[in-house]
């Protein structure tokens, strides 16, 4: 599971011209579900999300969490993180899971977020050609992939 984590001012996604989801100041989470991911990698990576201390304390350090700021998540699924890109021109998506997988892992991953704590996990619609506007804050961006919380 591959996740671009954005902490961001506001964020919204839309869907043929219709708001779908909307959030104020928190993260912008893009996340690409691969073939081999589980429920075990959507509970890591949403306890992670929850817990990365990425906004500023009164020192200026990044030091505190979503949770300690009552930030918001939009989280949107993008199969488009799970190219593969080392041969040609043309990103392959074989490694990507199937739709109905993808879809309910990703759904999990919105649930896991709120038993971890966040308040408001809004989505954007699966499979859609959907319409992202955001407003970074730093910009402060993040890569998790859970290939690397994984037991070997």
């Amino acid at each position: 599971m591959k996740a671009v984590i954005q902490r961001v001012k506001y964020a919204g996604v839309t869907v043929d011209g219709e708001i779908r989801g909307k959030i104020g100041a928190g993260y912008l989470v893009l996340l690409g579900v691969m073939d081999d991911d589980s429920e075990q990698d959507a509970e890591i990576m949403a306890k992670k999300t929850a817990s990365l201390r990425i906004f500023e304390d009164a020192e200026g350090k990044m030091n505190l969490d979503i949770l300690s700021v009552g930030g918001e998540v939009l989280a949107v699924s993008q199969f488009t993180l799970c190219a593969d890109v080392r041969k040609g021109n043309r990103p392959s998506f074989i490694r990507s899971a199937a739709p109905e997988r993808a879809n309910a892992l990703y759904e999990y991953y919105c649930e896991k977020l709120k038993e971890n704590g966040v308040k408001n996990v809004e989505k954007g619609v699966f499979k859609a050609d959907m319409k992202v506007e955001l407003l970074n804050d730093g910009p402060v961006t993040i890569l998790y992939d859970s290939e690397i919380w994984r037991k070997k």
